[in-house]
């Protein structure tokens, strides 16, 4: 692999390539001759199948239109339906990005309109579609991404050479071994180390948001050298998974980080948010705002079922997951054959209001590792009609005595969740018409699930393409954007329902609602997500009835009179959910590795696992490593 380039070279005419170089696995190939740029015969089709290898050909940037004419040829081939947003320009790599309302009419029938713009500007154009509710992240992290184009290009040939150049360590035999430094027999900071005879990397590198005393993963163990990490994997956007990949930037780690572009857009938002919560908690953040952008900087973007190698002996596919917007099971194939790990992260095996069911089929899998967060016997859920119904009748109840109703959420996932679920009620009249107020960064989180419909289930999406049913715009939701906003809405406001971050009731807006409306016994809190061990909503629902908030030196006693229930829908999958998981996991894995759970649902899911289909089972602790092979 160390000569791929000049083995490549080799194939085609001489001349015609002016330079070459690696966008991480992916090879690219520019010329000069825009003939060969256009039509090259089916040579680069032939190299692809020869070397299996993701093989683009672009113009060299010396040959392309000046932006501006390029620009004005652009909006002349476009057709005007197509709503163009923002056109920028990637010169480094002859990329011309364009943001559309409708990128369909963009790229037109079998791609006309795309093989338009190439031949009359000879840019390579990409279309992005424009998110149906503004974005302020996706606007941020795309122009953090333009800026730094020159730095990107240099990185991602830096990450190639990683690949393709060999080995760099001694190779003496065959082994994998996976090191568990958060997440293991708890739910919070998921941190997996995988060890091979020449790769180091990481998959999640999360905190826990319910505890300071155990809020990071163990990253000081002797054989973890961020000098040496080759990799970072994440499976989704909450922060018990990517929440501390931030502060590895912050201490020097220049390497790329793996995830679904919805999956770096939503946990950028997120990270950042979590800066915020700290900083107003009088605590010091762990990283700033800086060192998100590095993230940023060093992510590659895959699609569901794209191959993509990232060390020399390990390639990578993510799968959906089904929990949140973009998560991801991360699929490894370590070495020529060797092994065949899934990691599933949080999972949810059950079609939601909100997203397909988590994919089970897999070209090979020897391990599976996967999560019991609801992993328990007594773990199993109501049918979601079952859950529906509860949640009518909790809401009618209140609104009927003039009450407001609080549903702390998780702002990725759960909260969209909720929001479809409670629009498609109204809109079918099995719900009175009830305002719904959006606080915290539920509503920008919104914004980017319009970005991104092709990840979201086919009902969600076929309404996301049609403007007039898209649900995120129903006009019973509502933004809450101010602290003077958020008083009236408590103050004065009549019965309806406030969404609003955090979902444990560990800082956030959620905090600042319970601590006004907890006295009224005409109000509901009602709980939508798992509460982490020590947070504040898991002492409520264990019985705690009144709350001390401190402000400086002084503290304010709050008895907690409103109603409290707990609604059981969720974006794991419960006990029967993993059990059907594994028994449809095709291929049958031969080891099961049970993590994220508390003590006895990871111990309870691997035994039942082990008997059920008498293959090897494990539920490791922290700080154990596990020989894989």
């Amino acid at each position: 692999m160390a000569d791929i380039l000049k083995e490549i070279l080799k194939e085609l005419p001489e001349g015609k390539i002016s330079d070459s170089g690696f966008e991480g696995a992916n090879i690219v190939l520019y010329t000069k001759d825009k003939d060969f740029f256009l039509d090259n015969k089916g040579m680069i089709k032939e190299i692809v199948d020869k070397f299996k290898k993701r093989v683009e050909l672009r113009p060299d940037p010396s040959s392309v239109m000046g932006q501006e004419e390029a620009e004005d040829e652009i909006i002349k081939i476009i057709p005007k339906e197509a709503a163009i947003a923002n056109i920028n320009f990637d010169p480094q790599r002859s990329r011309v990005i364009i943001e559309a309302e409708k990128p369909g009419l963009a790229i037109g029938k079998r791609g006309e309109v795309l093989r338009e713009i190439r031949k009359n500007t000879l840019w390579v154009p990409l279309i992005k579609r424009t998110p149906a509710i503004k974005s302020k992240i996706i606007e941020g992290i795309r122009a953090v991404l333009y800026k730094e184009s020159d730095y990107r290009r240099k990185f991602l040939n830096r990450v190639g050479h990683r690949i393709y150049d060999g080995w760099i360590r001694e190779k003496q035999q065959e082994w994998i071994r996976m090191s568990f430094l958060g997440g293991a027999r708890e739910v919070g900071r998921s941190c997996l180390f995988l060890q091979t005879p020449e790769s180091r990397v990481l998959l999640d590198c999360g905190v826990n948001v319910a505890s300071w005393d155990n809020a990071y993963p163990f990253l000081e163990i002797p054989e973890f050298n961020i000098k040496q990490l080759d990799a970072i994997i994440i499976t989704h956007s909450h922060l018990d998974h990517i929440g501390f990949v931030p502060y590895l930037f912050k201490f020097g780690y220049k390497g790329p980080v793996y995830m679904t572009a919805p999956t770096r857009d939503v946990g950028s938002l997120l990270l950042l948010d979590y800066i915020k919560i700290m900083k107003s908690e009088g605590k010091d953040a762990i990283f700033e705002t800086e060192h998100v952008k590095e993230m940023v900087k060093h992510t590659i973007c895959l699609d569901y079922g794209e191959v993509s190698d990232i060390t020399p002996d390990v390639r990578i596919t993510l799968y959906n997951s089904g929990h949140i917007l973009g998560s991801s099971e991360i699929h490894l194939h370590v070495g020529n054959g060797l092994h065949n790990i899934v990691y599933t992260g949080d999972m949810k095996f059950g079609r939601t209001n909100l997203l397909e069911a988590a994919n089970t089929q897999f070209p090979r899998v020897e391990t599976l590792i996967m999560e019991a967060t609801y992993g328990g016997k007594e773990n199993v859920l109501p049918p979601q009609k079952e859950a529906d119904d509860h949640l009518k009748s909790i809401i009618a109840e209140t609104v009927k005595r003039g009450g407001k109703i609080l549903m702390p959420t998780l702002g990725s996932g759960r909260g969209q969740e909720v929001m479809i679920m409670l629009e498609s009620m109204i809109r079918n009249k099995e719900m009175k018409k009830v305002p719904v107020y959006i606080d915290g960064c539920v509503w920008d989180i919104t914004a980017i699930h319009t970005a991104y419909p092709e990840f979201l289930n086919s009902t969600v999406r076929r309404q996301i393409f049609h403007k007039d049913q898209n649900p995120f715009l129903s006009e019973i939701f509502q933004r809450v954007g101010s602290q003077k906003e958020r008083m009236e809405l408590i103050e004065e406001k009549g019965p309806c329902v406030i969404l609003a971050t955090s979902g444990m009731l560990v800082g956030g807006p959620s905090v600042e609602y319970l601590k006004h409306l907890a006295d009224n016994p005409k109000n509901t809190l009602i709980f939508t997500c798992y509460q982490g061990e020590g947070s504040l909503g898991q002492r409520i629902q264990r019985g705690e009835r009144e709350i001390i908030f401190k402000h400086g030196t002084k503290q304010e006693v709050v008895p907690i009179k409103m109603e409290i229930h707990k609604l059981e829908i969720t974006a794991h999958s419960d006990r029967k959910q993993l059990t059907s998981f594994v028994y449809k996991c095709s291929p049958k894995p031969k080891k099961i590795i049970v993590n994220h759970g508390e003590n006895s649902r990871c111990l309870d899911l691997a035994s039942s696992l082990h008997k059920m289909n008498r293959v090897e089972t494990n539920a490791p602790r922290d700080l154990e490593a596990i020989r894989i092979k």
